[in-house]
């Protein structure tokens, strides 16, 4: 089951509140995201309140997409971000009036409002689940072999 693609307000700048209620994570997520993630980096206005541009509203996103759903943590989010910020690669653009998509390559220019998604195709419920018991199995296998490290050094 995937995300719908949040649909961001074409607006130069957000507030935190606003952020926090498009990428739906409170404002202590959002600020310790930004002491995690040096690519989320929000600007802050002369009374020291932050202030978001689309392209920090579409990192929160990612960055959420990336813990919560693909269950990164947070250093492999971080990684995985670098990647795909280095490797310059391609993002899935879904116009939200047309339900038309189309593919850009970062820098690119398009001339009407988008939201980006992956341009992967979304894990499937079967899919999902089978990764969360293959998470456990393999936990269940650390313990065990945890176990077994400490019964040798006695």
């Amino acid at each position: 089951m995937s995300r719908p693609a949040v649909a961001i307000p074409e607006k130069l700048f957000f507030k935190i509140g606003e952020v926090c209620e498009l990428a739906g994570v409170q404002a202590h997520v959002l600020r310790y995201w930004e002491s995690e993630f040096p690519m989320l980096a929000p600007q802050k206005n002369r009374a020291g309140q932050r202030v978001y541009r689309k392209r920090d509203v579409e990192m929160a996103l990612r960055i959420k997409e990336l813990l919560y759903e693909d269950q990164y943590t947070i250093a492999g989010a971080k990684k995985r971000l670098t990647n795909e910020l280095r490797g310059g690669g391609k993002l899935k653009v879904v116009n939200g009036e047309e339900g038309a998509a189309a593919e850009f390559s970062e820098g690119e220019s398009f001339a009407q409002p988008a939201s980006y998604t992956r341009a992967v195709a979304p894990r499937t419920a079967e899919e999902k689940q089978g990764l969360k018991q293959l998470a456990s199995e393999l936990r269940e296998l650390l313990a065990l072999l945890e176990q077994e490290n400490k019964g040798r050094a006695k």
